[in-house]
């Protein structure tokens, strides 16, 4: 149930109407109407744009449109008000009786908020991606959360959703790892260890090493790396993978697939998508001018196979073969984003880190030109994070082997706080991780926050269920909700009736940060109702005596709380984080 869609409803067949008698010509489009919350609480309880939205296609003056339109509107029961506002705008006001009708449908619906949005359509997000070469930092916890966030906030709105992490084995920092990794090897086996300038000197290949030195014993020692190379790399990336798994798993994120960079190369796949763009007439031999600034690795003076990007929207051509017939590092990309077509999926979503923006503009024209314009890429950039204790900001490098990794994090906070935090920024913008304030019990901590709301109200389940009084949903789900009329009351029943509008404008976006925003909004109403009851009797949730109409009362109260504790776990579910129910 989305009240606000359903009173959109109305407003559209008023306007039917109004084409039908004659007051507005026929062939009006009414998508870009929207019924929504008003800036101002006290104009109303929503508001529509329609008069002014029409006013231009039609004709007519805004003004003229919405006073034929407001008198349609009144003759609907559940609204009791309507005002023109301004040049053309229409705040509504509802029966009270609408909104606490939202509780019940939160109490007696599975999954209230759900959406069929999505219409099963098949969406790939793509996310954390990393070079398997060490563990997870704190950068790839930041895109792990999102990603996994993003993907269950599209399967709540009714997308098939698969989760898919890119492994990178196929360059030459796999061949550094496997250097690197030889050189722990060395160690285990009583040398000493030579991590030269551009190896990986982290103390995590130290357990690679010893596991080198029990399969192969000291066979590899003092051989030339042509010998030992090929299997020490695929060694070596097993292991890390077998790590990275472990740091997701902590973060309690599972992917659906792991897909190799390698198992692009030898098997004609890059052939066949570099061979499907130029049967569309979009490769070519030539030379690129030289970029601006720092030249790219993948940039060489010379002709080249090029990739006419630019036609798709990027905006310079693309190399994809080198002078000496070696390919670069796009082309396995464009490769991979024509395996994901090829698949079957409707939509395609990218999670990157904040150093690949100008990887986007490129990937887009890729898919658009393999797809021909029929599948979407958004591509989100997950910006930095810093982290700060007692009052210093943490640094971190993961070439010197002192960087903070996801599972550092993770032991000091826990998953759910990891997550929740991760959260509370949007994507693009930068966040600040403080290990002093994501662990207080404060206001200003969002997951404690949203956390305490919840633990109250099933404290105060459990105190009613000890009274002997029957808190099942299906019991409150039929309790008398005619005593909510306090304006308190009356806001956390609104921001409950949110929900399933947020959800559906979160997924619209791929922004599941306003779940975290959502959900911190709607503990607050809560936890200004529950101050208020303090110094207002009549607002405490639990009966004083057993006179039969107060505990009906107080069923009715008790609902309220409940429901938006139901919200709260279907939130908190979307975020990956488990709700809590009694605070230690």
């Amino acid at each position: 149930m989305n009240l606000f869609a359903d009173i959109r409803t109305v407003v559209l067949s008023a306007l039917e109407q109004m084409v039908r008698r004659g007051d507005l010509p026929e062939g009006l489009s009414f998508d870009a109407i929207t019924v929504e919350p008003p800036r101002d609480a006290s104009h109303g309880d929503m508001a529509t744009n329609a008069a002014m939205v029409l006013a231009k296609p039609s004709g007519k003056k805004p003004r003229d449109i919405a006073d034929a339109l407001s008198g349609l509107l009144a003759d609907d029961a559940r609204i009791t008000g309507v005002e023109v506002a301004g040049p053309g705008f229409l705040n509504l006001r509802l029966d009270p009786g609408v909104w606490t009708g939202v509780v019940e449908t939160a109490l007696k619906t599975p999954a209230f908020g759900r959406s069929g949005m999505g219409q099963g359509k098949r969406v790939m997000v793509e996310y954390v991606s990393a070079n398997p070469t060490g563990p997870l930092h704190v950068g790839h916890t930041r895109g792990a959360v999102f990603g996994d966030a993003l993907a269950s906030l599209l399967d709540y709105a009714g997308w098939d959703v698969t989760r898919e992490y890119y492994i990178n084995d196929g360059g030459a920092q796999v061949d550094v790892l496997a250097r690197s990794a030889y050189e722990r090897y060395r160690e285990a086996c009583g040398q000493t260890a030579e991590i030269v300038d551009g190896l990986y000197p982290g103390d995590y290949l130290v357990p690679v090493g010893e596991a080198m030195k029990a399969k192969w014993g000291e066979t590899l020692l003092d051989k030339g790396e042509q010998y030992w190379l090929d299997d020490v790399r695929e060694f070596a990336t097993e292991q890390m993978m077998v790590l990275i798994r472990s740091d997701l798993d902590a973060l309690n994120v599972q992917m659906d697939s792991f897909y190799s960079e390698k198992s692009l190369y030898g098997t004609g796949k890059i052939e066949s998508a570099i061979e499907t763009l130029d049967h569309n007439g979009l490769i070519y031999r030539g030379t690129l001018e030289p970029p601006k600034g720092k030249l790219p690795d993948d940039w060489e003076p010379r002709e080249q196979m090029l990739f006419k990007s630019t036609e798709h929207g990027d905006d310079v051509d693309r190399s994809v073969q080198k002078s000496d017939g070696s390919w670069t590092y796009f082309a396995p990309d464009i490769a991979y984003h024509y395996d994901k077509i090829t698949r079957g999926f409707d939509a395609l979503i990218d999670v990157f880190g904040a150093d690949h923006g100008g990887y986007v503009k490129r990937m887009k024209a890729a898919v658009s030109a393999l797809s021909e314009g029929r599948v979407p890429l958004d591509v989100k950039l997950t910006q930095l994070v810093k982290l700060f204790k007692n009052g210093e900001e943490f640094k971190m490098s993961k070439r010197a082997g002192n960087f903070v990794t996801l599972r550092d994090l993770v032991e000091q906070v826990g998953p759910d706080v990891t997550r929740f935090h991760m959260l509370t920024r949007k994507n693009d913008a930068p966040l600040d991780f403080d290990f002093d304030k994501v662990t207080e019990q404060s206001k200003d901590n969002p997951v404690f926050y949203v956390q305490y709301a919840n633990a109250r109200v099933h404290s105060v389940l459990r105190k009613a269920h000890d009274m002997g009084m029957d808190v099942s949903d299906a019991a409150l789900g039929g309790a008398d909700l005619s005593g909510l009329t306090h304006p308190a009351q009356l806001k956390l029943a609104k921001a409950i009736a949110e929900w399933p509008r947020l959800v559906e404008i979160a997924a619209r976006g791929n922004e599941p940060h306003r779940i975290a925003f959502y959900l911190y909004d709607l503990a607050s109403e809560l936890h200004a109702l529950w101050n208020l009851g303090n110094a207002e009797t009549d607002l405490r949730f639990l009966p004083e005596g057993d006179d039969p109409a107060t505990v009906a009362a107080a069923l009715g109260k008790i609902a309220l709380i409940r429901a938006a504790t139901v919200v709260i776990s279907e939130g908190l579910g979307i975020l990956g984080v488990t709700p809590v129910e009694e605070m230690r």
